[in-house]
This record gives C-alpha cells, sequence and structure tokens, in this order.
C-alpha cells in the first residue's frame, strides 16, 4: 500500500467518496478532468512498449483504459474497501464480465432462483451456450448451496436483498459454504447500496454494481463496477473487458464521479424515506404483504441488522386483485412515475410480473415470489407526505 493509499484509508468513507482517485492535470482544476480522448501518444517507442507490457504506468487507448475512468475506479475501491475496481459500460455488463471472466467449459455454477431477469439469463440460459453448468437454488437455505456443490463447482452467484421481491440471504454463511468448497462468490449488491452493506467484509470475493442506479441516482448514464482483490479483477476480469470491450465512457464515468460525492446524502434521505412509506403502507388493509429490509417484519430481519448497516430505497408490496389491481395503482400514481429503472432521485414504481420479469412463466415468478400483485417501489428525495398522499388516492383505486 503506498503512502496515499494508507493516508486514504484513515478517512472516513464520506470523505473519500469526494477526494479519493482524483489526479490533477497541469492545470490544477478542483473538479475532476473530463479526458474525452480515444488514445494516447507516447514519448518514445520504448514507452509505447512498457504501457503494453504494464511495466510503463500510463494510458494507452480508450477500451483498455482512460484517466477519467480511472479516478472513479480508484475512487470507489477505496469507499468499498477493495484493492482494485473496473468500470464497465453497464451494470449487466460488469454482471456478465464478473460471472464469465473466471469460468471455463466444463465448470458449474450455483447461483440463487431470485434473481433480476438480466442476471437469472446470464446464470441459466447463457452460460450453459459455453459449456458451464448451473444450478438454481433457494438462496435463504443454507444447506441448499452445499447440496447443489459438484466437484465441478467454480463460482457462487447471489442478490441481496434481491430484485424485486427484496428478500435478505446470509451473506457471510454462503462465503464460509463458497471457501469449503474453493469457489469464488460474486454479488450484485445494488439494492443495498455500498453504503449499507459491504459483501467483501462479509466474505464475498467480487461485488459488482449497476452504477446507472444509485451511484449515479439521478437518471443520467449508464454504468457497471466490479471490484475485489487485485488478483482477480487485474487476472481475468481485466483480461476480459479489454479484449471484449464494454468500456465505460469518460462522461458517464465524469458524472458519477461527481455523483458519489453526494451519494451519502441522497442515498441516507432517500432510505429515511423509505422507512416512513413502508411504515405507512404496512398500518394500511390494502397492501396484503410489505416488504422492507428495514422493517422487523422482514423474513430476514435477524440477518439484515447482522449484515446490514441501514435498509434501502426498495420497498415491495402485494396488492389484491392480481395484475387488475396492480394496474389500477401504477395508473393512478400522479407523483410516483412507472419506470423499470430505480435508485433515482425521483420515485419509480413498476409492475416486475409484467416488465422485468415477464419472460418468466407464470410458474416460475410463483418460485421466484413475483405474483402478479407485487409491486417495486423505488423511492426518491421527494418528501415523504407527498409520496403517502400520492399512495393513498392510488390504493383508493385498488
Amino acid at each position: 500500500m503506498s503512502t496515499a493509499d494508507a493516508a486514504a484509508a484513515k478517512l472516513h468513507p464520506e470523505t473519500r467518496l469526494v477526494h479519493a482517485g482524483t489526479m490533477r492535470s497541469q492545470f490544477g482544476e478542483t473538479s475532476e478532468a473530463l479526458f474525452l480522448t480515444q488514445g494516447h501518444v507516447y514519448d518514445n517507442a520504448t514507452q509505447a512498449e512498457g504501457r503494453f507490457l504494464n511495466t510503463d504506468p500510463g494510458f494507452q487507448y480508450g477500451r483498455l483504459s482512460n484517466p477519467t475512468v480511472a479516478m472513479l475506479e480508484s475512487r470507489m475501491a477505496a469507499f468499498e474497501g477493495a484493492e482494485s475496481c473496473r468500470a464497465t459500460a453497464t451494470g449487466m455488463a460488469a454482471v456478465t464480465a464478473a460471472v464469465m471472466a473466471p469460468l471455463r467449459a466444463g465448470d458449474h455454477v450455483v447461483a440463487a432462483s431470485a434473481l433480476f431477469g438480466s442476471c437469472r439469463y446470464i446464470i441459466e440460459d447463457h452460460l450453459p451456450r459455453y459449456g458451464i453448468e448451473s444450478t438454481l437454488v433457494e438462496g435463504t437455505d443454507i444447506d441448499a448451496w452445499r447440496r447443489a456443490v459438484r466437484p465441478n463447482t467454480k463460482l457462487f452467484f447471489l442478490e441481496s436483498p434481491a430484485n424485486p421481491t427484496l428478500e435478505v440471504i446470509d451473506i457471510a454463511a454462503v462465503a464460509r459454504v463458497a471457501k469449503e468448497v474453493g469457489a469464488k462468490l460474486v454479488i450484485d449488491n445494488v439494492f443495498a447500496t455500498p453504503l449499507f452493506q459491504r459483501p467483501l467484509a462479509l466474505g464475498a470475493d467480487v461485488v459488482v454494481y449497476s452504477a446507472t442506479k444509485h451511484i449515479d441516482g439521478q437518471g443520467r448514464c449508464l454504468g457497471g463496477l466490479i471490484l475485489g482483490a487485485k488478483e482477480l479483477i487485474e487476472g481475468d476480469i481485466q483480461q476480459f473487458l479489454r479484449q471484449t470491450g464494454p468500456s465505460l465512457s469518460p462522461f458517464n464515468a465524469w458524472v458519477m464521479l461527481k455523483s458519489l460525492e453526494t451519494l451519502p446524502l441522497r442515498v441516507g434521505k432517500q432510505a429515511e424515506n423509505a422507512g416512513k412509506v413502508a411504515d405507512w403502507l404496512a398500518a394500511q388493509a390494502k397492501p396484503t404483504k410489505v416488504i422492507f429490509p428495514g422493517h422487523e417484519s422482514h423474513p430476514q430481519a435477524e440477518i439484515i441488522k447482522r449484515q446490514m448497516s441501514g435498509p434501502s430505497t426498495m420497498i415491495a408490496f402485494e396488492v389484491p386483485g392480481g395484475k387488475d389491481g396492480a394496474y389500477r395503482l401504477l395508473d393512478a400514481c400522479r407523483l410516483i412515475r412507472i419506470s423499470n429503472n430505480l435508485g433515482d432521485a425521483k420515485s419509480l414504481i413498476v409492475h416486475p410480473a409484467t416488465t422485468t420479469h415477464q419472460r418468466f412463466t407464470p410458474e416460475v415468478r410463483a418460485a421466484m415470489g413475483v405474483s402478479d400483485g407485487l409491486i417495486r417501489l423505488s423511492i426518491g428525495l421527494e418528501h415523504p407526505d407527498d409520496l403517502i398522499a400520492d399512495l393513498e388516492q392510488a390504493l383508493a383505486q385498488v
């Protein structure tokens, strides 16, 4: 660890989100510079060779590295407590690289069945095309993870809290099973955010984010992040990203660098608002179920107390009348807008069964806990009383 890294490690997380990873040009700018360049020139041929051999620190080509993107990667690594970070064009590019890069034909993956639709596609449909077998398990059943292990099991994958059911998995327990069998544990930490859950500290090997969500937080840019030990990130994963090219644009990286400065303020307030809205929903007659990681009624409340330092900005709840009841509520909302995005400053609502999880059969959705009456609500920065008033008049239509 360098002197600068050691000094940064002593700073509070909020301070790291403002200062970590900053590189200034000869102009001494206050804000991080936006480097819009495809390539870089070299002083001589020997230097060019060294850049490609990674013996000369510097930048070569936009698909491989960029100063603005590197600042985002360094800042997120410092905040997450990871040795290394690599940014990608989207959250799903991060998931795909983190899962596929370490695997080879003949390997086996175990994953929780409660996943975002695209994540489950990677595990269940995409990997088998390349000779990589997969098994889906009930994520909260630790023995199920152990039973699913085969001699060729190389990787575990899960979301916690899961999208959209907010199911929470005991990360430390799954990590112990993974280590027993020599498998790497990859965790999608989007719903918890890096503020409220630290998977690496709980035993995970790799953590991924859709930076599109809370990290951008204002509905502007796509992006993804992969974090973990230097050996893992700068080995197969970095090679996969360099050769296949899902590069994060410097402009998007710059936007997210600025967003990180306000992440604790935004997400902290969103989580506070979510708690108030969830409490109000739980007291109403029409929702047949309300799921919120900060509520004592959550099925995994004890695990949440152990592994999360805060709740989430997400609420899931069911309404009577199935799809028709859900549609009536969504269409009646005036302030809260229908969108499949989340983590935004604006509150957003969606019907997972017909959007994010529509490709699954009714039987598969039921097994995942995605009923026709389930609604996913992402809480923003509006005043909670206004959100409650909007939900109150919308629930009257159900």
